[in-house]
């Protein structure tokens, strides 16, 4: 069995490669030449960008000249054009424009990648609630976990009593590992199982996105925890929870919190102040920890995977080589880091929530 599980990880880390290698490749040869016909350096920058950033559609490989890629649903409203819906193969890979839209270029750009309406030769920004990469992600990310939990929740019902098997096995010692270490201790015996399926949602939503970002091929790679948006609605949802579930004492400790002397809070009241701010510091330390924890990890490992191409040019083939035995030693390092990394930001992240929800709701002793 645990020969079966290395060949299976090495197969998956050499097919993670080269297909890492191969979207590496088609960043740098999409658009290769320049206004002069010269051929482009490759920008480790734009490369890594494009593969943390959004789009609006999903690259799965290049074949020779070739770029296979999932179109997606662009949907915009202008006051000029009214509703329009496409795919976004009719941008051609953002060379092309369609019924006055067009994809922003342009480094300068502020809307640069975002798609725009050319009217009266300016671009205007139109509303935009396309189908992106990261938007289709998290509707695979939504029928994984949904898939995933109906069918442990049935095998529960069918083997009521009996011993966990299969996948049953593998997430009840997570599930209990959150439910007796993380809610339980932080929010206290009498409350923890209102919120238990709450901090189970973000949890497994955290940990299997972190885990499908790892993965360079479909349906994984897309940057979802990595994108601040998605961060910033997990934590709102832990700031709103926590609000409304505030009781009395929770109140009082931020607008009179007891044992602090009366000269911080009169006649300036610099500590209910200081505890006020910290309602919205808290869920906004939330979203930062985890986007920056990701998008670094991504932008490292791309990183090392980008020296390949980089002493390829200024060494030629055999510096390429050599760049590239050391870029792929330290990329699976930083590939088993990162997974690592992706359990602590999902546990980190629970675990927060977990705390601000046990101060809302703790009693008066």
């Amino acid at each position: 069995m645990l020969k079966k599980f290395k060949v299976i990880l090495i197969f998956a880390f050499s097919l993670s490669l080269i297909f890492s290698a191969n979207y590496a490749y088609s960043q740098h040869g999409e658009d290769n030449h320049g206004e002069n016909g010269d051929e482009k350096k490759f920008n480790p920058g734009e490369m890594i960008m494009g593969h943390i950033g959004d789009e609006y559609g999903w690259h799965i490989m290049t074949i020779g000249e070739k770029h296979i890629t999932i179109s997606l649903p662009i949907i915009v409203y202008s006051k000029h054009s009214g509703l329009s819906v496409f795919m976004s193969s009719k941008f051609h890979h953002g060379h092309s424009s369609y019924k006055g839209f067009r994809i922003a270029e342009g480094e300068d750009n502020p809307n640069k990648g975002k798609v725009v309406e050319l009217v009266a030769e300016e671009e205007v920004r139109p509303y935009d609630i396309s189908i992106t990469k990261n938007t289709l992600s998290l509707f695979i990310s939504i029928i994984i976990i949904l898939w995933i939990f109906i069918s442990v929740a049935k095998e529960y019902q069918r083997r009521e009593g009996q011993a966990p098997k299969g996948l049953q096995s593998f997430l009840e010692p997570l599930i209990l590992f959150v439910r007796d270490d993380i809610a339980k201790p932080a929010i206290g015996k009498k409350k923890y199982i209102k919120y238990t399926p709450f901090l189970l949602s973000v949890f497994f939503f955290i940990l299997l996105n972190n885990l499908l970002g790892l993965v360079p091929f479909f349906p994984g790679g897309a940057n979802l925890t990595g994108n601040i948006a998605v961060t910033m609605v997990l934590a709102m949802f832990t700031f709103v929870i926590t609000t409304i579930n505030g009781n009395r004492n929770y109140w009082k400790h931020i607008f009179n919190t007891p044992g602090v002397p009366w000269w911080l809070k009169l006649p300036v009241p610099l500590m209910p102040l200081i505890e006020f701010m910290s309602i919205f510091i808290k869920p906004f330390v939330l979203m930062i920890r985890l986007f920056a924890n990701i998008t670094a990890g991504h932008i490292v490992a791309l990183g090392f995977f980008s020296l390949i191409f980089i002493f390829g040019e200024m060494g030629g083939v055999g510096a390429g080589i050599g760049g590239g035995v050391f870029s792929v030693v330290f990329t699976i390092f930083l590939t088993f880091l990162e997974l690592l990394v992706a359990l602590i930001q999902a546990y980190v992240f629970t675990l927060l929530s977990a705390l601000y929800l046990g101060m809302a709701t703790e009693e008066h002793h």
